[in-house]
C-alpha cells in the first residue's frame, strides 16, 4: 500500500506545473502591446496660427479625425515615401512632404511629424519666429486699418468700404501659404547648402585628378559623382512638384484652405444670420463679410480662379530650385569634362605604350635576324671561312651593320605609314 500511495503522489505532482505559461503569455502580450504602441503612435507637433505649439503623441485615427483626410494620405508621410516630394490639397487640409518636412496644414494649425529630428529643427525655429509676427498683432492692426478706411453713409445708415481695405486683406498670405513658404524656404536653403558643400569638395578633387590620375583620386571623384546624382534627384523631385502645381490652376485653387474655410462659414451663416452689414472678425487677418459686401470688397479674394498669390510664391522658389539645379548640372559638366580629359590622357599614354612596344618589336626582329645568321655559322658543318684568319670580327661587324640598317628601314616604314608618331 505504501508503494501505491507513493505512485499516487507522483501522479498528482504534474498539475502543479502550469503556473509558468501564464507568465510567458503575459510577457508576450506586453511585448505585443509595446510593439503596437510603438508602431501606431507617432510624435507630432501642433502649432496654431499664433505660434503656440505643443508636442502630442497620437496614432493615425486621431490625426484622420482631426484634419479630415483619408487614411491613405498618411502613407505619404510614412517612411516608404520619405525620399519623395509632394504637395497635396484636400478639402480641409494640405499635405506637405518635402524632403525631411512632413506636415499636415489646415487653415488654423499645422501638424508636424517628428519635430525633434535634427534636420527638422530649423523648420520649427522658423515657424516659431515668423508666425507670431504675423499673428495677433497683425490682426489688431488689420482691424484698425479697416475701421479707419470705412465711412458711414448718411442716408442709408450702412458702413461702406473704400478700396484700400481690400488691398489690406490681399497683402498678407493666408496661414497655410505662410507655412508652405517657410517649408520651401527651409528646404531650398538646405539644398543650396548641400550644393555649396558639394562644389567646395568637387572642384579641388577634380583638379587633383586632372593632375594625378590615381586610384585614390578616382575613388574620391566616384563618391562625389554618386552624391551629386542623389542630390540632383532630390532637387528635381521638389522642382517637378512645384512645376506640376504651377501648370494646373485648379490644383493651386484647392490649396486655398482659408478661402474655402471662410466660404463654408459664410454659407452656414447666411440662412440663419441677421440682415446686417457689420464686419465680424474671423480667423486671423481675414474677416467674414455679409453677402452684400463679399461681392464688392473681397471679390478677388473669393474668386476660385484667382491664384496669383500662390503662383508668385511658387514661381519664386521654382526659380531658386532651378538655379540650384543649374549649379549641380555645372558641377556634373565639370566632372564630365574632367573625365574626358583623363580619358584623353590615358589614351595618349596607351598610344605611347603601343609605339614603344612596336619599336621594341622592330628591334627584336632585327636582332633575331642577326641571331639567325649566328646560328647558321654555329652549325658543325665544314666551311672554308673557318680557315681565314680574322674573319670573325669582319663577319660580326657586317651582321651588326645589316641588323641596324634593317631596324632603321622597318622603323622608317612604320613612321611613313604613321604607325609611330614622333
Amino acid at each position: 500500500m505504501g508503494k501505491l500511495t507513493f505512485r499516487r503522489r507522483k501522479k498528482a505532482a504534474p498539475p502543479q506545473m502550469p503556473p509558468p505559461p501564464p507568465a510567458i503569455e503575459v510577457a508576450s502580450t506586453s511585448k505585443a502591446a509595446v510593439k503596437k504602441k510603438a508602431g501606431g503612435a507617432r510624435l507630432w507637433m501642433r502649432m496654431d496660427r499664433w505660434g503656440q505649439s505643443e508636442l502630442i503623441e497620437c496614432d493615425k485615427s486621431v490625426i484622420i479625425k482631426r484634419v479630415s483626410i483619408p487614411a491613405r494620405d498618411l502613407r505619404i508621410l510614412g517612411p516608404i515615401f520619405s525620399h519623395s516630394s509632394s504637395i497635396l490639397a484636400r478639402e480641409k487640409a494640405m499635405i506637405v512632404n518635402l524632403e525631411f518636412i512632413r506636415a499636415i496644414v489646415t487653415a488654423e494649425e499645422v501638424l508636424l511629424l517628428d519635430p525633434l529630428r535634427q534636420d527638422v529643427l530649423p523648420f520649427v525655429d522658423q515657424l516659431r519666429r515668423q508666425l507670431p509676427q504675423k499673428g495677433p498683432s497683425t490682426h489688431v492692426v488689420d482691424q484698425t486699418v479697416t475701421r479707419n478706411n470705412e465711412m458711414q453713409s448718411p442716408t442709408a445708415g450702412q458702413w461702406l468700404p473704400v478700396p484700400e481695405a481690400a488691398e489690406v486683406v490681399q497683402d498678407e498670405l493666408p496661414f497655410e501659404f505662410q507655412v508652405l513658404e517657410i517649408a520651401l524656404e527651409v528646404v531650398c536653403t538646405y539644398l543650396d547648402t548641400s550644393v555649396a558643400e558639394l562644389e567646395r569638395d568637387a572642384y579641388p578633387a577634380l583638379d587633383e585628378l586632372a593632375i594625378n590620375v590615381s586610384t585614390k583620386n578616382l575613388e574620391h571623384v566616384r563618391s562625389l559623382k554618386s552624391n551629386l546624382t542623389r542630390l540632383l534627384a532630390r532637387v528635381q523631385k521638389v522642382r517637378d512638384e512645384i512645376e506640376h502645381l504651377l501648370d494646373d490652376n485648379e490644383d493651386m485653387g484647392q490649396l486655398y484652405l482659408t478661402r474655402k474655410w471662410i466660404q463654408n462659414q459664410q454659407s452656414e451663416a447666411l440662412p440663419t444670420g441677421p440682415a446686417s452689414n457689420s464686419i465680424v472678425p474671423a480667423a486671423g487677418h481675414l474677416r467674414r463679410l455679409s453677402s452684400t459686401r463679399s461681392g464688392s470688397l473681397m471679390s478677388n479674394y473669393f474668386n476660385d480662379d484667382d491664384v496669383e498669390d500662390l503662383e508668385m510664391l511658387l514661381e519664386a522658389y521654382f526659380m531658386q530650385l532651378d538655379g540650384t539645379r543649374n549649379k549641380i548640372l555645372s558641377v556634373r559638366e565639370y566632372i564630365d569634362d574632367t573625365e574626358d580629359y583623363v580619358n584623353i590622357q590615358l589614351d595618349n599614354q596607351r598610344n605611347e605604350l603601343i609605339q614603344l612596344q612596336l619599336t621594341m618589336t622592330i628591334a627584336s626582329f632585327a636582332i633575331a635576324v642577326e641571331t639567325l645568321i649566328a646560328g647558321i655559322f654555329g652549325m658543325n658543318i665544314p666551311c672554308t671561312l673557318y680557315n681565314i684568319n680574322g674573319i670573325f670580327w669582319r663577319v660580326v661587324g657586317i651582321m651588326t651593320a645589316a641588323c641596324i640598317a634593317l631596324f632603321i628601314l622597318v622603323l622608317g616604314y612604320a613612321r611613313w605609314k604613321k604607325l609611330i608618331v614622333s
